[in-house]
Parts: C-alpha cells; sequence; structure tokens
C-alpha cells in the first residue's frame, strides 16, 4: 500500500512536528518500499512506555555480493529530528542477532551516524543507507542453523564423562562414555 504524505501527517500525533516528519517518512518509504510507518507502544529501558511512530519492515543489504533483507524497526520520538531514531534489527525466528560493534545483543543498532546526528544535517534516507553499508560490512542478524530434534550440538558431545584407563600393556587410554551405553563402534558416531 502505498503511503501518501498526507495520510503519513494524519498518523503523527500533534506532539510531533507533523509535516516536517511525515515528509521525511514519505521519502524514506519511496527509497525503502518495504517498510511500513505505523504508530507503536515503545518500551524504554527504565519501562516507561511511550506511543511513537516507527517504520517496520526491510532493507535491501549486500553482503558476499548477495542481497539479504534485513529487517528493521526505526524509533521516531516526539523530539525529531532534533534527536536521531532509536534503532533496531528485528530478527525473525529463523534468525539471531549478531552482536558486535554497532549492535547490541538485543538488537538495537548504534551507528556514528546517530551519535553524531545534526537537526537539519541528518535525516531518515541517510541513516537508512548508512545502515546499509555498514550492514554489509558487519551483517547484524544471521539464519540460525535448525537441529534434527534428536540430535546434539556437536559441542555437546564433548560434554560427556570421559575417563582415563589403563590397557594390560601398561598402555593409557581416553575412554569417553556412549549417551546410550552400547560400546563405540565407528559406523554409529557423529564426527563434528
Amino acid at each position: 500500500m502505498p503511503y501518501y504524505e498526507n495520510v503519513i501527517k494524519k498518523m503523527l500525533p500533534k506532539t510531533y512536528l507533523r509535516q516536517h516528519v511525515a515528509h521525511e517518512i514519505y521519502v524514506a518509504l519511496t527509497h525503502f518500499q518495504s517498510l511500513v510507518p505505523m504508530m507503536d507502544t515503545y518500551v524504554y529501558n527504565d519501562g516507561t512506555t511511550k506511543n511513537l511512530m516507527s517504520l517496520t519492515g526491510t532493507i535491501p543489504v549486500m553482503f558476499k555480493d548477495k542481497t539479504y533483507n534485513i529487517p528493521v524497526c526505526l524509533w521516531i520520538e516526539e523530539s525529531y529530528p532534533q534527536t536521531a531514531p532509536i534503532c533496531y534489527v528485528r530478527p525473525t525466528c529463523d534468525m539471531m542477532v549478531l552482536s558486535g560493534k554497532y549492535i547490541s545483543s538485543n538488537g538495537e543498532v548504534t551507528l556514528p551516524y546517530q551519535e553524531e546526528w545534526k537537526n537539519g544535517e541528518c535525516d531518515l534516507v541517510s541513516l537508512l543507507q548508512v545502515m546499509v553499508v555498514v550492514f554489509g560490512d558487519f551483517p547484524p542478524v544471521c539464519m540460525q542453523s535448525h537441529l534434527e530434534p534428536e540430535q546434539a550440538p556437536c559441542w555437546l558431545q564433548f560434554h560427556r564423562q570421559a575417563e582415563v584407563l589403563s590397557r594390560t600393556d601398561g598402555s593409557l587410554y581416553l575412554h569417553l562414555a556412549s549417551e546410550d551405553d552400547l560400546p563405540f563402534q565407528q559406523e554409529n558416531e557423529t564426527s563434528c
């Protein structure tokens, strides 16, 4: 559904600089068409909540010559454009957050562009473009591997009880108990 500037303006509470914010959102949506504007409840770190405008959807990011649609959410506070949006990557259930230089473990995005935000010089489109570039260098999410329900991850296989035993000739060997209490047989074991 295409969003027109006047429709976006009507979505915004009067506490926002409605004409300016609606125009910036409209321009952002023309560049990033999978984003959707909506009013939603934002929960701050201290537990307080506020109804804020958000842009939610995906942005196309090039990583190793492939395009990936990275799910994001930009929260636009009433103080915008004086303050930068609060940004998050929003992994789907098949994804996990890769925390790092610009991404916290809860998916919050903190870029130098946001930290150096200047009213009149910074805008939503530029912020989204910076996110695309940075995420191409530092991917914020990855796909989770799906294991068969009965298959344990390899690292779990090394958390079994081990014993050092001696052979009749006096040499030592490491005995690793199997999960099923059956003797070790090469053809039944998994190699990690």
